[in-house]
């Protein structure tokens, strides 16, 4: 998958790129997403952010306009998301909400996110879509996310 992280610190961009093992195309951005710097996820079909970049509805729409569709946050909030715009724009997103939360845990969380995604899955537990789809019921989506057991 063709990827950007936005707000990478030179730690993180060590451990994802270790944790990828060449199997997505990243692109790093030290920058935090703002309306200055979005136009570098031209090309881009995920979207790879930290807590501290804000997606609301405006942002999402010209994200999705510049061809991103997934939408990965390297937290276990996704407050700093509107993820009711994203369901609307049938857009996927994902957080990192298992217990390692270590840099390292969380690099192979969004490897993991991505790859889930590229083999035609879903994110299973870190899935925040909220959109029907064919791999989660109705009632999971009215929950936020699939349950431990998936």
């Amino acid at each position: 998958m063709r990827v950007i992280a936005y707000s990478i610190l030179e730690q993180e961009k060590e451990l994802l790129t270790k944790a990828n093992s060449k199997v997505h195309d990243f692109t790093f951005i030290s920058n935090p997403l703002t309306t200055d710097t979005m136009h570098f996820v031209e090309g881009k079909e995920v979207i790879v952010i930290s807590d501290r970049d804000v997606l609301d509805r405006q942002s999402l729409e010209n994200l999705y306009s510049l061809g991103v569709r997934s939408i990965i946050t390297r937290s276990t909030s996704t407050t700093h998301i509107d993820l009711l715009a994203a369901g609307i724009l049938k857009m996927h997103v994902a957080n990192t909400p298992f217990a390692n939360q270590t840099p390292d845990g969380i690099a192979a969380q969004v490897v993991q996110n991505l790859s889930n995604w590229m083999a035609g899955g879903c994110a299973g537990k870190a899935c925040q879509c909220r959109m029907d789809c064919a791999k989660k019921s109705h009632d999971e989506i009215q929950k936020g996310g699939l349950t431990d057991a998936q």
